[in-house]
């Protein structure tokens, strides 16, 4: 069960950005269970340099069971996200 475990760093988690698109990433950091860094590779295809695609990093994440949203957060690479919901108003 997701609830039981504890994300460590180097640990292979999903990164989900504020549209709800899903990115393999490396956790960097913890600093608590419930909140992390990490790292992807970014999805733009410009984002070149002599080491390869160039990468990312989101700090201070929170899971998205804890949030409620589809986006903007991170699973455990086995975990449902959120269903996605339209906003209330825009």
């Amino acid at each position: 069960m997701a609830e039981n475990r504890t994300p460590e760093v180097g640990g292979v988690v999903t990164y989900y950005d504020p549209a709800g698109v899903a990115s393999p990433a490396l956790v960097t950091a913890v600093w608590t269970p419930e909140c992390i860094n990490l790292v992807f590779v970014s999805r733009d295809e410009e984002r070149q340099d002599s080491y390869g695609r160039q990468i990312e990093r989101q700090t201070s994440l929170t899971p998205l069971r804890n949030m409620g949203v589809h986006g903007g957060g991170w699973t455990y690479p086995d975990e449902e996200p959120p269903p996605r919901t339209q906003p209330q108003e825009v």
